[in-house]
Parts: structure tokens; C-alpha cells; sequence
């Protein structure tokens, strides 16, 4: 097939390759610059790191130590940044402690007695499906499983089950874990590097004589002896029982280099059907999103020709189509502070949006930096308030409007006041559950200060030096007298164009939609924003060809009225967003409890509004630079 369209298709196409060539670059090429590996000789210590209790089914990550296990003389949180405290991350020590290269067996930590309430807590977490997450040397811990037949790539799920319950209704508690430690030896030194972290967990009842807390031994096992997994008698959930606590660990070469460890955690095992799908649905909206363009740029072409041609007014009252609302076009429109506002918005958002995607695309926000995607998003947001204040004072300049400041208040407060809101009434929800998701109340103090100290007089000062700049000057006068518009055909009414305008932006992107659900409800590790920046760019020029389509067919039927629909008809693809949400939902999580389901849909009710209002703000970008560019070419007398 020949590829046509002359240097701009030839320009389309290099930028399409160069963005593939991201996509296609492998992981460790992006790993996280800045941070350095550990090296570790023999016997130095490993301290394994406890992470949350997280699960599929309800949504609700607990603390590690909410369930009775074994502590510490002292509990100690690492450091956290923003990022892993709003994703509920509580990163602690534990009495897992290693000595690195050297292999140690039936290590007994501790023996705790369950009471009522402790076993309850258990019984309920292992009914929930609860997984405990570890972490040595920033590698989350895995369990290995069975890989797919015919798949080369190895298999594993994240973190280990709490514990299991069998058909006679009893539940048992994994308490021996067998780890295994991967490390990468360095050649020309005796340090080494641990690029791996395993653990097969097992139920065992252990058996025991007089129990010396200083110095316990079990006769289940020995320091000679490594258990297997269903070879004893598991241990059972019950009030009163004594449950004994213990782990082997084994240390194995391996192949594997530092800057590659995280690849097991990145690399899917639908990967052929992901990347086949994107490009698929990628080709069919660029092959689209052309035949739009080309067929817009030949009418327009032509009818500007036209009407350039018309020797005098009288043949131009006889002409129909976008020239004679010419002086209605850019008649302020109703509620023209709001649409100022959500501009602006827009504008804060699809910066914010950009800035976070170059990070990414450079490794900046790998997985490897938890909480990292996080943290950035939401101080970019802040500081990009300087844009949404700069943009809504233009854009309200233009209309003719005074009560910047009024403006700006409202550009400042409305969508992060309502964004808070429905986070306040989720974050007590699940503050009810005494999940560790709950933001404590520092955190939340920090966000307000953050929103308040640094994002509100952001968007003063971009408002104040907006409003400075000489008005936008529209390329034909207004008439005082607004103009009738005619009745208009079924298909051009708004509500049907405007639902019409959103099916080719969610076609772009609902496939990527998918897997990003995917990484946010199931507990996935999501690391291909080379795709994810593909995706985007096409989402930007759909949502742009889409609206100045309809916003031109608008025209030629004599409606102006096209400030608001341009902004809707774009916007609306966050309806679709959020119905996929709903069938998402149904058929793919299994979220049983009513918080766990009231969660789920705030959160994406917040994620479509934030999408109404980026792809809102493109539609009517695009729709304004082609409404301008029209009427600027065309000879009004």
C-alpha cells in the first residue's frame, strides 16, 4: 500500500514512528534515573519491609499489623511521600530479617495466641481474599504460579494469600513463608545485587515442647530441613489457638541484571494481545481521523472560494451556509463566565497531563518510585494553576466581561471544591472501615495548604497578567441585532450531536482504558506510557476533528450557537467513559461489599469529570481556532 499525502502525511507518519520507538524501547532504558543500586556483600543484613493488606474484593487496604502478627520490639514507618499515603501505602519493619548470600531453615519468630477478636480479623481478611505485600531492597515480594501453557514468560501474583479456606468451613493461616532471594553476583567484585523476590507461603500447625520465647524451637522442622508445602498439618483459624510463626529463606544466582529486576513485575502475560489490540484500534482512528481532515479541508477550500467569488450582497443573501451567521458567530454566549472557568480548568488539567507523560515517558515514574505518579500529578496540578488563571481572564477578556476576579475565584475554587468534596465523603467511608486507605488528617491538612497556599494565588497571578494583555479581537463585528435560527433537522439538534461527537474520542482510548482499569482495580503494575502517549496524542486530535466537524455542519445550518457545543460535544465522551466504568464493574471486579462499591463509582466519577473537562477543553480549542480561521478568510463587506 502507498503511502500518500505529501509532506504533512510524511511528518504524521515520523512522529508516529518516533512515538512507536518509545513504546517498543525497553523498560530498563527508562528505569528511574538517579537511583542507584544497593550492592551487598555476604552476610550483610536484609530487612524485609511489610507493606498493606490489599485485596481485589473490597478495595480496602488495611495495615499489616491490623491482622496479629508478629512485631517488632518497635514499629518504625519508613518515609512516605504524598504519593503512597493517598494510595494507602504503610511501608514498616518487620521481624523478617536476613543475612545476605547465607540460607537459613525452619527459622522460628514468634508464637502469638489469637484471641476472639484476632481470630475474626483473620477468618474475615481470608474470606475477603487479602493478600500481604512485602518488600526487600524496593522489590516487592511475588508468588509464583503456574505459567500459561505455551508461554515462555514466568507467572506471578503479587504478594501472598493471608491464608485459605477449605469445603469443611475452616479457615487456616499461611505462617511459614519460603522466601527466595534472586541476586545478580558482579564478577569483578564480591558484592552482589538482589534482583529477586519470592515466597511460596504454607499452613502448618507446628509442634512444640515447653516454649522458650528467648530461644523457640519447633519439632516440626529443623535448621536441616526445609518444609513442603502441604507435607504437615495446617494450622487453623480459632479463638485461643497458638499459632507459631516461622520462614525459610534461600539465596540463588541469577541471570537477570539490576536494571532489568523489574520486568517480572512490568511485563504481562497478555502482552501480544495488548500491544496487537492498541495498534489495531491506533490505525483504524488515525485512518478516520484522515479521511475527516481531508474531506473538511476539500469543502472548506471549496466554499470559501465561493463566496470570495459572489460580486455583490444581494448574491450573497441567496447563498446559505456558515457566512451568513457571520455576524452572530461570535456573539458572547449564555453563561459565558462558566465556560470561561471550565476552560481554564481545562487548560491546568491537559498541562498537567503533558508534563506528567514527558516524566513518565523518561522513567521518572517508574513503579520502582512508589507513589511517585502520584505525588507529581498532583503537585503539577498546582503549580499549572498559573495557566488556568491566565486562560479563563483571555478568554473572559474577549467576551467583554469585568468581574475578573469574581472569575478567578471561581476558576481557583469550583472543580478542585467539588473534586474535594466527593474525596471528603469517600475518604470517611472509608475512614468508617479503619482501612489504612483513609487519608489521615496531616495529609489532608497538607492538601488544603497546598491547594490554598500555592494553587490559589497561582491562579491570581496568571489571571492578573492575563486580564493585562490586550483583548482577543474577533475577526468580524458582531451585529446588536442577534440573528433567527432556523429550525433544525433531528440530527442537528444538540443533544443528539453532542452524544453523537463523544463515540470516536472513547473509541480512541477505550481499549488502553481497559488496562488502566486493570492496574487501579486489580492490582497491576501499569509501565507502558510509550503506548499510553500514543493513545493521548490520538484522543487530542479526534476529540479536535470531531467537534470542528459538527461545529461546521452547525455553522452551515445558521445555528451559532456552537461555544458551549463545541466544549460538549468532545466533553461527552466521559459519558462513555463512565458507562464502560459501569460495565467494567459488572463484569470484571468482584467487589461484593456496599462501601467497596460506593468507592468504586466516586472514583470514577471523579476520573470522568476530570475527562469531561480535559477533552471538553480540547474540542473547544480546536473548534475555536477553526471557527476563527473561517471567517478570517472569507471577504465580509
Amino acid at each position: 500500500m502507498a503511502i500518500t499525502g505529501g509532506p504533512r502525511g510524511r511528518l504524521l507518519l515520523l512522529l508516529f514512528l518516533a512515538a512507536a520507538c518509545l513504546v517498543c524501547a525497553p523498560a530498563r532504558a527508562f528505569y528511574l534515573p538517579g537511583v542507584a543500586p544497593r550492592d551487598f556483600q555476604k552476610d550483610d543484613d536484609l530487612q524485609v519491609k511489610v507493606n498493606k493488606l490489599s485485596s481485589i474484593k473490597t478495595q480496602l487496604p488495611y495495615d499489616y499489623y491490623f491482622l496479629d502478627y508478629c512485631k517488632p520490639e518497635a514499629i518504625k514507618n519508613s518515609a512516605e511521600n504524598l504519593g503512597e499515603v493517598l494510595r494507602g501505602d504503610r511501608i514498616e519493619n518487620s521481624v523478617y530479617n536476613f543475612k545476605m548470600r547465607r540460607d537459613e531453615s525452619c527459622k522460628v519468630v514468634c508464637r502469638t495466641k489469637l484471641s476472639a477478636e484476632a481470630a475474626k480479623n483473620f477468618r474475615e481478611k481470608i474470606d475477603d481474599e487479602y493478600r500481604v505485600n512485602m518488600i526487600l531492597d524496593n522489590l516487592p515480594v511475588v508468588v509464583p504460579r503456574q505459567a500459561r501453557e505455551g508461554s515462555p514468560t514466568p507467572n506471578f501474583d503479587h504478594g501472598y494469600r493471608v491464608g485459605y479456606k477449605l469445603k469443611d468451613d475452616k479457615y487456616y493461616i499461611n505462617n511459614h513463608l519460603s522466601f527466595k532471594v534472586l541476586y545478580h553476583e558482579d564478577l569483578n567484585s564480591p558484592e552482589a545485587r538482589i534482583v529477586g523476590f519470592h515466597v511460596i507461603p504454607s499452613s502448618i500447625k507446628h509442634e512444640y515442647g515447653a516454649w522458650d520465647d528467648k530461644n523457640p524451637t519447633v519439632q516440626t522442622c529443623n535448621a536441616n530441613t526445609k518444609i513442603t508445602p502441604g507435607s504437615h498439618t495446617p494450622q487453623e483459624v480459632a479463638p485461643d489457638a497458638y499459632v507459631v510463626f516461622s520462614y525459610d529463606v534461600t539465596f540463588e544466582a541469577s541471570e537477570i541484571i539490576w536494571a532489568s529486576r523489574w520486568d517480572v513485575y512490568l511485563l504481562s502475560s497478555d502482552s501480544q494481545i495488548h500491544w496487537f489490540s492498541i495498534i489495531n484500534s491506533l490505525m483504524i482512528v488515525l485512518f478516520l481521523s484522515g479521511m475527516i481532515a481531508m474531506i473538511m479541508m476539500r469543502t472548506l477550500y471549496k466554499d470559501i472560494a465561493n463566496y470570495n467569488q459572489l460580486d455583490n450582497q444581494e448574491e450573497a443573501q441567496e447563498e446559505t451556509g456558515w457566512k451568513l451567521v457571520h455576524g452572530d458567530a461570535f456573539r458572547p454566549p449564555v453563561h459565558s463566565g462558566l465556560l470561561c472557568v471550565y476552560v481554564g480548568t481545562g487548560v491546568q488539567f491537559f498541562g498537567m497531563t503533558v508534563v506528567t507523560m514527558m516524566f513518565a515517558l523518561l522513567g521518572f515514574l517508574s513503579p520502582a518510585n512508589r507513589g511517585g505518579l502520584m505525588t507529581a500529578m498532583v503537585l503539577l496540578w498546582v503549580f499549572m494553576g498559573v495557566l488556568a488563571g491566565y486562560t479563563s481572564s483571555r478568554l473572559y477578556k474577549m467576551f467583554k466581561g469585568t468581574e475578573w476576579k469574581k472569575i478567578t475565584l471561581k476558576t481557583a475554587f469550583m472543580f478542585p471544591g467539588i473534586i474535594f468534596g466527593v474525596f471528603f465523603v469517600l475518604n470517611a467511608l472509608i475512614w468508617g472501615e479503619k482501612s489504612s486507605g483513609a487519608v489521615p488528617f496531616g495529609t489532608m491538612f497538607a492538601l488544603v495548604l497546598l491547594w490554598f497556599g500555592i494553587s490559589v494565588p497561582l491562579v491570581f497571578v496568571g489571571s492578573f497578567l492575563g486580564f493585562k494583555q490586550p483583548a482577543i479581537e474577533d475577526p468580524v463585528k458582531t451585529n446588536k441585532i442577534p440573528r433567527q435560527i432556523p429550525e433544525q433537522a433531528w440530527y442537528l439538534q444538540p443533544a443528539f450531536s453532542i452524544l453523537a461527537g463523544g463515540i470516536l474520542p472513547f473509541g480512541a482510548v477505550f481499549i488502553e482504558l481497559f488496562f488502566i482499569l486493570t492496574s487501579i482495580w486489580l492490582n497491576q503494575f501499569y509501565y507502558i506510557f510509550g503506548f499510553l502517549f500514543i493513545v493521548f496524542v490520538i484522543l487530542l486530535v479526534t476529540c479536535a476533528e470531531i467537534t470542528i466537524v459538527l461545529c461546521y455542519f452547525q455553522l452551515c445550518s445558521e445555528d451559532y450557537h456552537w461555544w458551549w457545543r463545541a466544549y460538549l460535544t468532545a466533553g461527552s465522551s466521559a459519558l462513555y467513559l463512565f458507562a464502560y466504568a459501569i460495565f467494567y464493574f459488572f463484569n470484571k471486579l468482584e467487589i461484593t461489599k456496599l462501601v467497596s462499591g460506593i468507592l468504586y463509582f466516586g472514583y470514577m466519577l471523579i476520573i470522568s469529570y476530570a475527562f469531561f473537562v480535559l477533552t471538553g477543553t480540547i474540542g473547544f480549542y480546536a473548534c475555536f481556532w477553526f471557527v476563527r480561521k473561517i471567517y478570517a478568510s472569507v471577504k465580509i463587506d
